[in-house]
Formats: structure tokens, C-alpha cells, sequence
């Protein structure tokens, strides 16, 4: 089946796919997603506006744009996506997440395609979009550049990709492996795996191997005082997105 094909690791699949049924509980093994949702659309929907001259205090500002939310999980960058006027297709390899995260949009009253495929098939059948959404998905694949090189085919010329990940270094195994799966108990052990994180370096080397010129970077960094998350211009150390762009092929 083409969702086992190329960059697919199974056992990172595994891993996503027995905690499906948990997307939407805040409280459960996505809680740090559900707490970083706010600070991840907000960068991603003053991306998309500025990129694409998008007023967003207008209704359905996104309206006219195809959007991939690649690694959708259950839904939780699609469905606000949607709701913003955008076309969206959410794909993920792990099988499990799509009839969660289609019964949740149809209770929402949201038209999203959902699909199990892989970045790798949906670029070898011609998909093409104006964003791709590529959000803490290449630091679970098996090949990074075979991964980043299928979701840069997805684009069209002057498409957006906007992508997240965790940075490799002491910090950030404190933070997002002992801290969150062994202290706070937010994820289950060996969620992540710490020699697969990718440093901003080493990532904008992969996106522009794969053809796009990186423009933009920002941190998201976890106060544990506030007990907040917020987008900083400096602070990298552990989770990161990144914003590059297709060059015009004119």
C-alpha cells in the first residue's frame, strides 16, 4: 500500500497510532500540543497573510488557497485551517488518525479531505498546493531530505511551507524527553527520540537542498512560570518553525 512507501517509519507511525483516539482531549496525550496550538496558528496564520497578501480580519481569509496539512494527526492545524476559507487536505501515514480526525470535522460541520497517504504519493500522483503545512512531522520520518524533497515537489512555485521541529542539544533533551515524557508525564516514553532532532542549521540546509529558499525562523518557548507558550525571534533552543518558499519557476 503506498502509505508504507519510502520515508514512512513504522514504528514512529506505532507510536501515534495507539494514542489516536486522545487528539481532541486537552487533558490527555496531546496536551502539549492542544498548549501550543495557539502560538503555532499564530505564526502560521501571519505567515500565510503575508505571503499571500490575506487581510485576516476578513471573513474566510484564506479562501481561493490549497492547503496540505501533512502528519494532520487528528486535525488540530486542519480544522482552524478550514475554517479560514482555505481548500484543505489532511494526510497522515499513520491510519488510525484519519477517521478520528474526519469524524471530529464532520461534527464541526467542516468539509476537509482527509487521507492516509504518505508526502511521497501524494507528489507522485501530481498533487499540488499553495501551502503545505509540515508541522513536528520530519523529526519522526526515516530520511529527512527524501521526506523535505517530496513535500517541496507538493508546492506550487511561490507556495509556502511552513515547518516545525524540536533543536538537538542537552536543553532540548531535558525539555521535550526527560521533561515532558518522564517528569510531567505530558507524553508517553519514547515519543521522541533525541539523535532524530534536527538543528535550524541542519534543517534549512535540508530545505534548501530540497529546493526552497528559507525566509523566516522563530522559536516556541514554554514559561514554565505563566505555564504559557509564546514565539520568540531569538530563543531556538528547543521547538522551532521555520518558513521558506518555492522560488517562481518563471
Amino acid at each position: 500500500m503506498q502509505a508504507q512507501q519510502t520515508t514512512v517509519d513504522a514504528a514512529e507511525v506505532a507510536k501515534f497510532e495507539a494514542m489516536a483516539a486522545e487528539w481532541w482531549d486537552p487533558k490527555g496525550k496531546f496536551k502539549p500540543l492542544h498548549m501550543m496550538n495557539p502560538v503555532r496558528l499564530d505564526y502560521i496564520t501571519t505567515q500565510i497573510a503575508a505571503e499571500f497578501d490575506r487581510d485576516l480580519t476578513q471573513p474566510e481569509p484564506f479562501k481561493g488557497l490549497r492547503l496540505l496539512d501533512i502528519g494532520c494527526g487528528g486535525g488540530l492545524l486542519s480544522e482552524p485551517m478550514a475554517r479560514l476559507g482555505a481548500t484543505v487536505v489532511g494526510a497522515d501515514a499513520a491510519e488510525r488518525n484519519i477517521p478520528v480526525a474526519q469524524v471530529h470535522a464532520e461534527q464541526s460541520g467542516l468539509d476537509i479531505d482527509y487521507r492516509f497517504t504518505t508526502a511521497e504519493a501524494m507528489a507522485e500522483a501530481g498533487e499540488q498546493f499553495d501551502v503545505v503545512l509540515n508541522m513536528e512531522v520530519v523529526e519522526h520520518v526515516a530520511d529527512p531530505q527524501a521526506y523535505l524533497d517530496a513535500c517541496a515537489a507538493l508546492l506550487k512555485p511561490s507556495g509556502l511551507m511552513l515547518c516545525s521541529t524540536i533543536n538537538r542539544n542537552p536543553k532540548s533533551y531535558a525539555m521535550a524527553i526527560f521533561g515532558a515524557e518522564v517528569v510531567m508525564r505530558w507524553l508517553p516514553k519514547g515519543t521522541h527520540e533525541w539523535h532524530k532532532f534536527i538543528t535550524p542549521e541542519e534543517l534549512f540546509d535540508l530545505i534548501t537542498k530540497a529546493g526552497l529558499t528559507p525566509v523566516d525562523r522563530k522559536g516556541y518557548v514554554f514559561n514554565p512560570i505563566s505555564w504559557r507558550w509564546s514565539i520568540s525571534d531569538r530563543d531556538l533552543s528547543v521547538n522551532y518553525v521555520t518558513a521558506s518558499v518555492k522560488p517562481n519557476q518563471d
